[in-house]
């Protein structure tokens, strides 16, 4: 396995995580570990985190499925006076989110958070207020968009049907039809 981080050209640039290289290990800041520091596993199905608390190894292995998302986050100007921009592999449990990407460029930060979501099949998360919503309307794991109407002469179903069904008949008027009320009902039997 690799160590999972790319740089790009140009020393000024920020590392980042290849999400086409899964799976990745890398390290990460945990302020409750010894050295404050801890190392993640990210893979397609799963994210083991290993780390040592006051001499003690311990590793959390979580089904990626217990992730809510990726979120992208903003965090205030610094000194350098510009907002820095993370990409998060966001938990319920804050100690368990994972950062994917962190740099200055906002539209850099939009396409890193797609590009994640797409690779790990979790959804884009809006951050609102401190509550998360989805970023596309979805049922279940189906994504929701406007209805279009469907068109009958050019769709898939148009070559299964005979093209004199779409026509409409004339009906026929009852008045013109024959109606024989009170006569006897005579059956040919041999």
């Amino acid at each position: 396995m690799s160590s999972g981080w790319a740089m790009p050209a140009g020393s000024s640039r920020e590392r980042r995580l290849d999400p086409f290289t899964l799976p990745v290990r890398f390290p990460a800041r945990d302020g409750g570990a010894d050295e404050r520091l801890r190392f993640v596993e990210l893979s397609r199905e799963r994210v083991t985190m290993r780390r040592a608390v006051r001499g003690i190894p311990m590793a959390v292995s979580l089904p990626l499925a217990t992730y809510l998302g990726i979120v992208v986050r903003v965090e205030a100007a610094g000194e350098c006076g510009a907002a820095t921009f993370s990409v998060m592999l966001e938990h319920r449990d804050q100690g368990l989110s994972l950062s994917l990407f962190c740099g200055r460029d906002c539209d850099e930060a939009v396409v890193e958070s797609q590009v994640w979501a797409r690779v790990l099949g979790l959804p884009l998360l809006v951050d609102e207020n401190g509550r998360l919503r989805d970023a596309n309307a979805r049922v279940g794991a189906l994504h929701v968009g406007t209805v279009k109407p469907r068109r009958r002469r050019r769709s898939a179903l148009k070559s299964r049907r005979p093209s004199i069904l779409l026509r409409r008949k004339i009906g026929r008027s009852l008045a013109a039809a024959r109606i024989h009320r009170g006569e006897r009902e005579i059956i040919a039997r041999t």
